[in-house]
């Protein structure tokens, strides 16, 4: 069986922020980095080359495949930022219609910047994907 390619690693999180060319994502993801660490009581850890992530769970697939991730992250990617929730977005579809303007893929939001979202909401979703992670 494959082995995963995200894994956590030693990089530096907020070099690899500093490191962001794009400043208003740069700017964004530290944002994000501060968030995240307050909600979750966790330090950021880079997973992958590019996932910026907190605490971290176990998953199994049916499949049988297995393996590590983080249990909240983001990445400040060139089109968007996307921010790694490991929730069920349909059960947030309340807080989604009142969160601004966003795309969403299966356990992920995709925002341009956070200007866009409104912060409360976004933060009320964070914390409640933390506190539901398995």
């Amino acid at each position: 069986m494959a082995e995963n390619k995200t894994k956590a690693t030693a990089v530096d999180p907020h070099a690899f922020l500093a490191a962001v060319k794009h400043p208003q994502r740069r700017a964004d993801g530290q944002m994000l980095a501060t968030i995240m660490t307050r909600i979750s009581g966790e330090p950021p850890v880079m997973w992958g080359p590019s996932i910026v992530g907190f605490g971290r769970h176990r998953y199994k697939y049916e499949s049988g495949r297995e393996g590590e991730i983080c249990s909240i992250g983001f990445s400040p990617r060139k089109a968007a930022l996307v921010l790694y929730l490991s929730c069920d977005l349909d059960s947030s579809q309340a807080l989604l219609d009142r969160l601004g303007k966003h795309q969403r893929g299966r356990g992920c939001l995709y925002v341009k910047t956070l200007a866009d979202v409104d912060a409360d909401i976004l933060e009320e979703m964070i914390a409640a994907a933390w506190v539901a992670r398995p």
